[in-house]
């Protein structure tokens, strides 16, 4: 497997109510920062992504927001060295694509499990052309994922999903599981 340099970070640009949501995305942003890998983000000043940048930017990590011009420019976060500016959502999620070497979900809302499982069918086709998909992940904190891992057995077991595809989405309860589990 190729050395991991960039991770993309799919999650929310709001607040969530429980404080442990927050906790674990400081700490990827300080692992990630501390491992000296880029983060590839959506660009946002909004919720767990600013707290996601400012733990980079806060441990001397490297990161790179991807912003469409679709969004208001008000959400975008202007503290970023480095931001990508997209015509829309889809050239977001592909440019975030191009530029990392992995990617995971944090728990987060229709963006985050839009771009996840986007990735997720990239990586399919990738194996169906014979070359190696990205690594993914989803950060299954406090159970918060455990109806998509459900979902993927259910899809297995009647038949929709080839079970050769459920080891496309790792999925680990803690940072440093899903780290390692993306990395290795």
């Amino acid at each position: 497997m190729p050395e991991i340099k960039s991770v993309l970070v799919y999650l929310g640009a709001t607040m969530p109510a429980n404080p442990i949501f927050v906790d674990a995305v400081r700490e990827l942003g300080k692992e990630l920062a501390t491992r000296h890998i880029k983060l590839v983000f959506g660009g946002s000043d909004e919720g767990t992504m600013t707290v996601l940048a400012n733990a980079v930017m806060e441990n001397g990590g490297e990161l790179v927001g991807v912003f469409p011009k679709t969004l208001p420019e008000r959400f975008l976060n202007k503290n970023l060295p480095e931001v990508i500016i997209t015509e829309d959502i889809a050239q977001r999620k592909q440019e975030m694509l191009r530029l990392s070497d992995a990617a995971l979900a944090m728990p987060g809302s229709f963006g985050t499990w839009d771009e996840l499982f986007d990735a997720l069918e990239l990586a399919k086709v990738e194996l169906l052309h014979g070359r190696a998909p990205k690594p993914i992940g989803l950060l299954n904190l406090n159970g918060f994922y455990d109806g998509i891992a459900l979902l993927l057995q259910r899809s297995i077991d009647e038949g929709y999903t080839t079970p050769q595809y459920k080891d496309l989405l790792r999925i680990e309860p803690t940072v440093p599981k899903l780290l390692e589990s993306l990395l290795n």
